[in-house]
């Protein structure tokens, strides 16, 4: 996930990367929602999510199509990319990793998904030109 990050000029971008197919994915409705659900709740509400391919630890997976087993190793994923300022990077954070993990009692596990969190040099938006903390 994208998250936008420091205050006034400054800011930082989240990403995550997720698996599709875990649970709770986000990429499935329930999963998705979830994270949209957590989000929200920490007062965050735009967030672009993308379809993308890649393999991580997991390096892809065999799947059977008409008997014939096949190499799938560009596993598809879910992005999420979310712009903040720099006093909701931390709860987006917490959100995030609250809703997105799966496993027994929360404690994640492979495919879960990564946080990354990038420095924005600026934000412009396009249709009125506001630039900084209040375009985001």
């Amino acid at each position: 996930i994208s998250l936008g990050r420091r205050v006034l000029d400054q800011f930082q971008r989240m990403r995550q990367l997720r698996r599709h197919g875990d649970q709770p994915d986000v990429s499935s409705r329930r999963g998705l929602e979830a994270v949209k659900q957590a989000l929200s709740d920490v007062e965050v509400f735009r967030l672009t999510v993308s379809d993308v391919q890649g393999y991580g630890r997991q390096k892809g997976h065999t799947e059977y199509f008409r008997g014939q087993a096949m190499q799938v190793n560009l596993i598809r994923k879910v992005r999420l990319d979310i712009a903040v300022n720099d006093n909701f990077v931390q709860p987006t954070i917490d959100a995030i990793m609250k809703a997105a993990r799966s496993g027994p009692g929360g404690k994640g596990q492979i495919g879960d998904g990564k946080i990354f969190v990038l420095p924005l040099e600026n934000v412009i938006r396009v249709s009125d030109g506001t630039q900084g903390g209040e375009a985001i």
